[in-house]
């Protein structure tokens, strides 16, 4: 492996569990980028089986491979990441991400330019070549009564609606934002070092909420640049586990609650997340009783009954649902 630049800009650490062709073509990505400063890729594979941790090794000397013996979760990985770079600036990068030219540059410039920014994010877009959103607003329990609703979807381009997911906004002009998508972001290495690292106690999901609350808690600013782009292919690592994984997003949640509201607040966004998955249960139960949807949307359907299933199941029992994990 070769030796690590002597003035490390920007270090690039990606997370990987059983992404083995994602991978690849991340990294791919990432070695045409060719900035005009220097650069270092970490790679922290999470126990994979895949074989990708060996194809990194014989096809990418350049990179730094770090293996973890079990799969540590995505917070826990990022930072022994971190703890291994050198880089004014923290580049996390989804496996499953193609970075387009000039991207980690322009966000590298923007950074520069601005001294009160600690994270800047992309524009995604997705595998179908549309615009992905990665940008949040905080979770309240008005936007949570909307989401259980589903007004938020009814009324995407209301603002009063969508003060989460906001789709109201057309995600096309630079701007301050709550959340940024943690698919994708360039830390400020001296706000990180006042804000703190991930928190691990989020195995999956969750933690991009937490960090970018707490960069604003210590006052940083957290911005979207639409000039810097790249290509989210998504649910490379959650596909293998499509139900595990939505629990798990669940329990991030629940957590971040716990975690920056009121036990009265937690009360009452149980309250609203347990409205969530009734209704979807009892919505789709119906369209499929009622219109008897044929082939692909039939599947759809059912996997929304099965999945909000065990929402409720976690909810009702803390079951983990490990065996329905397929």
């Amino acid at each position: 492996m070769e030796e690590r630049p002597s003035t490390v800009v920007v270090s690039v650490i990606i997370v990987s569990w059983n992404a083995c062709d994602y991978l690849m073509q991340c990294l791919d990505s990432l070695v045409m980028e060719k900035p005009r400063y220097a650069m270092e890729i970490i790679v922290v594979d999470n126990a994979s089986s895949d074989g990708s941790p060996d194809w990194v090794q014989s096809r990418y000397p350049q990179v730094r491979l770090v293996r973890n013996k079990a799969n540590l979760g995505f917070a826990k990985a990022n930072n022994i990441g971190i703890a291994q770079s050198a880089g004014k600036y923290l580049c996390l990068v989804n496996s499953d991400v193609r970075v387009f030219k000039g991207c980690i540059e322009a966000l590298v410039e923007y950074c520069e330019r601005h001294g009160e920014v600690g994270v800047a994010g992309p524009r995604l877009i997705g595998r179908d070549g549309k615009l992905q959103r990665t940008c949040r607003g905080f979770p309240t329990l008005w936007n949570t009564f909307c989401r259980a609703l589903a007004l938020d979807t009814l009324f995407p381009k209301a603002r009063l609606f969508t003060t989460y997911s906001l789709t109201h906004w057309p995600q096309e002009n630079l701007s301050e934002v709550d959340i940024l998508s943690g698919c994708f972001w360039l830390v400020r290495r001296e706000a990180l070092d006042g804000v703190g690292l991930l928190d691990e106690s989020f195995f999956m999901y969750g933690e991009d909420m937490d960090w970018c609350k707490r960069f604003w808690d210590a006052g940083w600013k957290l911005v979207y640049v639409p000039a810097a782009g790249a290509q989210h292919y998504g649910g490379a690592s959650s596909s293998n586990a499509p139900l595990r994984f939505h629990v798990e997003m669940n329990k991030a949640d629940l957590r971040y609650w716990k975690k920056h509201h009121s036990p009265i607040a937690v009360g009452f966004y149980l309250i609203l997340n347990s409205l969530h998955p009734i209704l979807r249960v009892a919505g789709y139960s119906m369209v499929l009783a009622v219109s008897w949807p044929k082939g692909e949307k039939r599947d759809i359907y059912r996997h929304k009954v099965k999945r909000s299933l065990a929402h409720l199941r976690w909810l009702f029992t803390g079951h983990s649902y490990a065996q329905m994990a397929r």
